[in-house]
């Protein structure tokens, strides 16, 4: 299946249809250090979206004078975005080098997971015995959010309210490791609209993985709800790798999930 067949074509500055960002507050304006920084963030969230949704695919060169007059900026909070899609692992950018769109690498993807599966179980667990009847809520209203919008064109949107069905999920671990957990979705966000475009019926059966984990949580079984967390994981990776690299033994992912899902796939 082609899954850049319904990515809209790639828009130029030239023809007005992208909206262009904000631009830098002038030297010297009051709150410049915030504006700067927020206009880079701004920046940097569109460039990423290019990237997720396929606008931009895998390979792209990516130049930062002409992405800067795509969206009306100038180079400077270009720069810091790009430094922010490489933390991601979004971008490959060397010193004097062209910066160009990472390709999917079914290594990293395998690691994302392994190390998902890990630390998601490690929370869940934690978390399955103190959430209280309002995070249940949240994490119920979250959900129908999700159903409501699965399928459609509003994925941005779909994902947020995925992000906190999950963050609930995992709260009750030490902040650090909620960092870690965030910049691990953060990552793995890439890999899960691969699912979504590639395996049309990925919809359904997230929802119901999703279902069963709230389910899960309202009985407060943490053993049960760490086995389904963990299946969940690796089920998304396992789907995108057998798509985009069928030839590709996941061990990480399948050796996590022998240890947080009791060896049940």
């Amino acid at each position: 299946m082609d899954r850049r067949s319904n990515v809209p074509e790639e828009r130029s500055a030239e023809n007005g249809s992208r909206a262009q960002v904000p631009s830098e507050p002038s030297s010297g304006a009051p709150g410049q250090a915030t504006g700067g920084r927020r206009l880079a963030l701004d920046v940097h969230g569109q460039l990423r979206d290019m990237i997720l949704s396929g606008e931009l695919p895998p390979g792209s060169a990516l130049l930062q004078a002409e992405m800067a007059r795509q969206l009306g900026v100038s180079r400077t909070p270009m720069r810091e975005a790009f430094r922010l899609l490489q933390e991601e692992g979004l971008i490959d950018a060397q010193p004097d080098q062209r910066a160009r769109v990472r390709a999917v690498d079914p290594e990293d993807l395998d690691g994302v997971y392994g190390a998902r599966i890990m630390l998601e179980t490690l929370a869940v667990s934690v978390t399955a015995k103190t959430l209280r009847a309002e995070d249940l809520e949240r994490m119920s209203e979250a959900l129908q959010r999700m159903q409501e919008l699965a399928g459609s064109d509003q994925l941005d949107e779909w994902h947020a309210a995925h992000k906190e069905f999950h963050r609930v999920a995992t709260q009750s671990v030490a902040p650090h490791l909620q960092r870690m957990i965030a910049s691990l979705g953060e990552h793995a966000e890439r890999y899960i609209r691969l699912a979504q475009l590639g395996v049309p019926s990925s919809w359904a059966r997230a929802h119901a993985e999703h279902e069963a984990l709230l389910e899960t949580l309202r009985l407060k079984d943490p053993a049960e709800a760490a086995r389904v967390i963990a299946r969940h994981l690796a089920r998304t990776a396992l789907n995108v790798l057998a798509d985009i690299a069928p030839e590709y033994e996941p061990a990480a992912t399948r050796t996590a999930l022998g240890i947080a899902g009791n060896g049940q796939s």
